[in-house]
């Protein structure tokens, strides 16, 4: 397991932090506390921090290309003015908000933004794949997941990789970014379900590097991996927290990684052995990441 000097670059525990994202033009990075209904802001280099309170929970951000960012919420898609704070709706959420929210999503390479949902109840595969496009929101797959995540596009725009943490199983898709259309999955990795024996995690959320890595955050397991696209697994790191959430690169150079973790509904000997648990981490890396696309209204 690769050993990395690893800092907490906010001292705040979230209740569950996820979908960090970097905006280089204001050198900062923006995550969401979904259960702490709020939106996240933070300049590495002064310290200079923000939040943003939404009405229901926030669980993915896309940069917007005409400024401010792109909240998922439970109730639907809204424009974030980062400077006045004000919260624009875009599209009502195309589910049943008291079963279903909106979790893990991102931008592919046309401006799209993807996002899937968590099914709540958890007793069957309920959960959706939705994109924002221009504005229009419409399905792309359903089913065949409970709780969708890990959301990443490949350099060369060929693949789309997806993961069902309730699974245990990252999926790639054959993608086209000209149309946004996908094929159907095929199996990338899959990890142990057995709790009581050779139990690493499952996989939440994820990024994809310059070189076409894809790196996970394991969430029970307190580590990150760094997959190729073979399905090797090039190297893990292991973190000072059990459930680390989601990554994202960062920094002038995209060789900051930041990441996200969860401290709700933890157990409290967790929390206690993990006092880290909720916090924002951060840690070099050798291979940079790529900037993420902004959405195109």
């Amino acid at each position: 397991m690769t050993k990395h000097h690893i800092e907490v670059a906010y001292d705040a525990a979230m209740q569950v932090g996820e979908c960090p994202l970097w905006q280089p033009d204001e050198a900062a990075l923006y995550w969401v506390d979904i259960e702490g209904f709020s939106v996240h802001r933070l300049h590495p280099a002064s310290g200079a921090h923000r939040a943003w309170r939404m009405d229901s929970e926030p669980s993915a951000l896309a940069r917007n290309a005409g400024g401010g960012l792109v909240v998922a919420l439970r109730s639907g898609f809204a424009h974030l003015d980062t400077g006045s704070g004000a919260v624009t709706p875009i599209a009502p959420a195309p589910y049943e908000t008291a079963t279903t929210r909106f979790n893990d999503g991102r931008v592919d390479p046309a401006g799209r933004f993807w996002v899937g949902t968590i099914y709540e109840p958890r007793d069957k595969q309920a959960a959706q794949m939705y994109c924002l496009e221009r504005g229009e929101v419409r399905l792309v797959w359903s089913g065949g997941m409970t709780v969708s995540n890990g959301l990443g596009f490949s350099p060369d725009q060929r693949t789309l990789y997806h993961a069902d943490t309730t699974s245990h199983r990252i999926d790639r898709y054959a993608f086209d970014a000209a149309s946004g259309s996908v094929s159907a999955p095929a199996e990338f990795k899959r990890f142990s379900t057995d709790k009581a024996n050779n139990y690493g995690g499952r996989p939440d959320g994820a990024a994809v590097d310059s070189e076409g890595n894809y790196w996970c955050a394991m969430f029970e397991g307190g580590r990150l991996l760094r997959i190729a696209p073979d399905g090797a697994v090039l190297s893990e790191i292991a973190l000072p927290l059990r459930c680390p959430t989601m990554l994202a690169f960062g920094g002038e150079d995209l060789r900051t990684l930041y990441v996200t973790s969860a401290s709700y509904k933890r157990p409290a000997e967790e929390l206690a052995a993990y006092p880290l648990s909720g916090r924002l981490l951060s840690l070099r890396v050798e291979v940079a990441g790529r900037a993420e696309p902004a959405y195109i209204a």
